[in-house]
């Protein structure tokens, strides 16, 4: 789930020369949020290493695709084992280098190791050749639909969910047969160089099917530049269309997570206490650093008074450092304080903080009651633990507000009725909705995730994950002789044109 780091993209200690590239020229030192510490140092790849590592993740992919599905199953089976054992480990080096807490780096760990074992189990199933119907006109032809890997993965990861959101990518395309090199952010190198290195000592015998390489923005870009067959970024939609620029000149091919602005909708009889429960946790788990968290709250105006009270009585019981962290990017406190005060000046009122919550390396709760529409808190990602309540008549309107985001990635609905909340469900212009919940779809496997407008495009996990990281393949195989071969001279022009005109009446009558 979203954002980047300063530079707009990228064990504690660099792994092997295999899963990390060797010969950068300098290191930048990553540090924690919390503290400014140094945590850790990494290289700094330049266009020459990383299209080194690209090479030898084409290798690597040719190997990885012998193994065949049960291979390819049992190795990733084990790095997800692995993972499993680990999760103290890597969620203490999640929480050091990103400032959230260990207890939410370990659910983090978990929900990336749900869904590798999904991706590993379910891998042969959705890509496997099957045969498809060929049609009376092909009646002669076998036809059979399968999928081939990519060949190389190029995947640049986010600070915010450094292990779920870039094992969103990483993990489906390794089971479908790829190679991956990873650029993670450079504010959370150590999580990438761990990835790496803890798939290599699962799977020894596959060297350099996943590499590491670490740097600023520019070794993003050299990464997209590198001749890999699909990027899979994640960040801002602004640094997006960077990165599509740069993949544009190679027509290679970009899955994009750009982030969103997701509302909830409470409609008249929604359990209040299970809305404004899910609402605050929403909005401020991660620091509400999260790019389908809950930024914007519709409630239908004979629940609003008593929705906001709850929304507040719970917000104000939050503790910044226990239940949720600093922001990780220093930068985000401006965007957090100019997206309150402007809403503030355009006549919004704040039951709860304000201004004054912006306490450096934290941001306490807000809670902002009646936001202008076309104020900033409502129109740009805040990416903070601020969160907006506003009044509508009737869900029809909240409908309205919500579809008129730039913006489509996740939303929810609260109402007494399932019924009602899953039609409204159906009538929202996003890629996801929790009903009587909040990303409700992210634990969920089979289920893909991914956006539209400035949320991007393409998606990932579930069967859409494991096919955005193949190449359907079709291919027919001639079963017998047909009446007319229409793919021949040798036919006789009298038959072959029996044979169109009695395809032209089947047609004109059906």
């Amino acid at each position: 789930m979203t954002a980047e780091s300063p530079s707009a993209q990228g064990p504690t200690a660099q792994g092997p020369a295999a899963q990390s590239p060797a010969g950068a020229s300098s290191v930048f030192a990553v540090r924690s949020p919390a503290t400014g510490q140094v945590v850790s140092e990494h290289p700094v790849h330049g266009a020459e290493e990383v299209a080194a590592a690209v090479a030898r993740g084409r290798r690597a992919a040719a190997a990885w695709a012998g193994l065949g599905w049960s291979g390819r199953k049992q190795r990733l089976l084990a790095w997800k084992r692995s993972l499993a054992r680990r999760m103290d480990e890597l969620a203490s080096l999640v929480a050091e280098e990103t400032g959230k807490p260990v207890h939410d780096a370990r659910a983090e760990v978990l929900l990336a190791v749900v869904h590798l074992d999904w991706a590993a189990r379910n891998a042969r199933r959705v890509l496997k050749v099957r045969r498809v119907p060929s049609g009376p006109l092909s009646a002669h032809q076998r036809a059979l639909l399968g999928y081939r890997p990519l060949g190389v993965i190029g995947v640049i990861g986010p600070w915010n969910y450094p292990v779920y959101t870039p094992m969103g990518s990483i993990g489906y395309a390794l089971a479908a047969g790829n190679a991956v090199v990873f650029k993670p952010s450079e504010l959370t190198a150590g999580v990438g160089e761990f990835l790496a290195a803890s798939f290599a000592d699962a799977a020894p015998d596959c060297a350099d099917l996943l590499q590491c390489v670490t740097g600023p923005g520019e070794t993003g870009q050299a990464l997209a530049a590198a001749g890999v067959d699909k990027v899979a970024f994640t960040g801002s939609p602004g640094t997006a269309r960077k990165v599509a620029a740069v993949c544009a000149g190679s027509l290679t091919p970009l899955l994009a997570e750009c982030g969103g602005k997701d509302a909830v909708l409470v409609d008249a009889d929604a359990d209040l206490g299970a809305a404004a429960d899910a609402v605050v946790w929403g909005a401020m788990a991660n620091a509400g650093q999260t790019c389908a968290g809950v930024e914007r709250v519709y409630a239908v105006e004979s629940v609003h008074e008593e929705l906001c009270e709850r929304i507040v009585r719970a917000a104000r019981e939050l503790a910044p450092g226990t239940q949720y962290g600093p922001m990780t990017l220093s930068g985000q406190l401006d965007v957090v304080d100019r997206h309150m005060k402007e809403a503030l000046a355009g006549g919004a009122r704040a039951p709860l903080g304000g201004p004054e919550s912006v306490r450096p390396p934290y941001v306490h709760p807000v809670v902002l009651v009646d936001v202008p529409e076309d104020s900033p808190a409502m129109t740009e990602e805040t990416f903070g633990p601020v969160v907006a309540v506003n009044r509508v008549r009737d869900l029809d309107e909240a409908v309205t507000r919500a579809n008129a985001s730039a913006y489509g990635l996740g939303a929810a609905v609260f109402s007494g009725s399932r019924a009602r909340g899953l039609a409204v469900a159906q009538r929202l212009d996003s890629g996801a909705v929790a009903v009587n919940s909040v990303l409700g779809f992210a634990a969920v496997p089979s289920l893909p995730f991914g956006g539209t407008g400035e949320s991007g495009y393409g998606r990932i996990h579930g069967e859409e994950g494991l096919r955005a990281f193949a190449v359907p393949r079709s291919v027919t195989v001639r079963r017998f002789a047909p009446y007319a071969d229409l793919t021949s001279f040798a036919t006789a022009r009298e038959r072959a044109e029996r044979a169109v005109e009695l395809g032209r009446r089947i047609h004109a009558r059906i």
